[in-house]
């Protein structure tokens, strides 16, 4: 192998095959390092294995739902948006369809076409290297530019020189697939600073939770209560499991859920079951089933304004006895049986681990990156693309259009680079 490169990236996601196939396609001799034995290993799991690619939203409504500072993504987004990756995609071969919500998916509904179409494009004009695990950068402490790195594959230890570093290697959620912070270390030997990594778009843990596995919800509305005030409402669907809370509502929640108690906040949710009714409307509807049960018991009235599986933890939160007659409910007991069907409270007690979460918030400060062009601001021949970054977004299909936006730039701007100094 040539042991020199014009530029070589590190982490073979989305964020690196784009940066990776960007680079080359301005001229740069590039390399592509992947420590697991095929690139995408992420990708290809992604949206339950159909790979939410991305959305149809406008700029505006797309930045509103990428945080800590949508301002930073924006010059990557107008460089490369949504339509643009779609259009590259559908130039490879790959069909893609628009869903609900404007969500879209590849036609075969298949994650690994996706990630195959990425693989073939960028591997017809970039070398990709699988198997090999950067041990470290070696940096020249005269200029303050990293000049090689280090790599072992199948035994051996390879040194390389480059012009410019792309260090795309995303987080530390789902770490079997080989997302496990090496790029935090790197990032911070070259001087950066690493914005505490915490789980995002996750499961919440739930205090006194009787537990309730697989019942899933639609039109309900959840809020997240931090210390006594109400911080974001989500209306859609809901998922009760065994430790608690998932779905796309829980997901969009947990993010602000996940830094309350990290910052030692009390955490609550609130579950409104019947968001499209008034408390009257609600009312009137006990009233009916009262009237047309009889002999019915509390849990019988229960079950005919929520799924089974919910009627006895349901029942045993409002605190109404299971063996009382509907007849012998009081206006006091119906009131709760109100507050529970539109308010019912638990408290947030943990959130789900690296493990299941689906994306990394946290990651190399945005302070120290340059938004224009993905380069750092403190090593002029290195650039960072994706999850590494304190950047990430709702679900729906942003957090791959951070990846594949900010790979497209640092890719260009790594090779006008490498072309200045040449």
């Amino acid at each position: 192998m040539n042991n020199f490169f014009d530029i070589v990236v590190i982490g073979a996601g989305p964020a690196g095959l784009m940066s990776a196939d960007r680079a080359s396609e301005k001229g740069a001799k590039v390399l592509l390092l992947e420590k697991m034995e095929k690139p995408a290993r992420k990708l290809r799991i992604s949206g339950k294995g159909r790979c939410n690619i991305t959305n149809t939203k406008n700029e505006e409504e797309f930045l509103r739902n990428v945080f800590p500072d949508s301002g930073f993504f924006k010059p990557a987004f107008k460089n490369f948006s949504n339509i643009d990756l779609v259009n590259f995609l559908n130039k490879t071969g790959l069909k893609t369809v628009e869903e609900r919500g404007g969500r879209i998916f590849p036609a075969s509904q298949n994650a690994w076409d996706v990630a195959n179409a990425m693989v073939k494009a960028t591997e017809k004009k970039a070398q990709i290297e699988c198997n090999a695990k950067v041990v470290s950068l070696e940096m020249d402490t005269d200029s303050g530019l990293i000049k090689g790195l280090s790599y072992e594959k199948s035994g051996k230890k390879i040194n390389i020189n480059a012009r410019a570093f792309i260090i795309a290697t995303g987080g530390i959620s789902y770490p079997a697939t080989g997302s496990t912070g090496d790029g935090y270390r790197w990032s911070q030997q070259s001087g950066h600073r690493i914005i505490a990594p915490r789980p995002s778009l996750t499961g919440l843990e739930l205090e006194d939770y009787e537990e309730i596995k697989n019942v899933s919800l639609k039109n309900v509305e959840l809020s997240l209560i931090i210390d006594g005030g109400t911080a974001q409402t989500e209306f859609g669907e809901l998922e009760f499991t065994k430790y608690g809370i998932t779905g796309p509502t829980v997901l969009k929640i947990s993010r602000n859920a996940v830094d309350a108690i990290l910052d030692g906040k009390q955490a609550e949710i609130r579950i409104n079951f019947k968001p499209a009714l008034s408390e009257e409307q609600i009312r009137n509807r006990i009233g009916r089933e009262i009237a047309s049960l009889g002999n019915g018991q509390t849990p019988d009235l229960v079950r005919r304004l929520l799924p089974s599986a919910l009627v006895a933890p349901f029942i045993g939160k409002i605190k109404i006895s299971p063996k009382k007659y509907v007849r012998e409910l009081k206006s006091i007991d119906t009131d709760n049986l109100i507050t529970g069907l539109t308010s019912l409270k638990y408290k947030v007690s943990g959130f789900r681990p690296f493990e299941e979460a689906i994306v990394t918030a946290g990651g190399v400060d945005l302070k120290e990156i340059n938004s224009k062009t993905m380069r750092s601001k403190l090593v002029k021949n290195l650039f960072f693309a994706g999850e590494i970054m304190n950047l990430d977004a709702n679900t729906g299909g942003y957090n791959l259009q951070i990846a594949f936006s900010t790979g497209y730039l640092a890719g260009q701007q790594a090779a006008e680079f490498c072309k200045e100094l040449k």
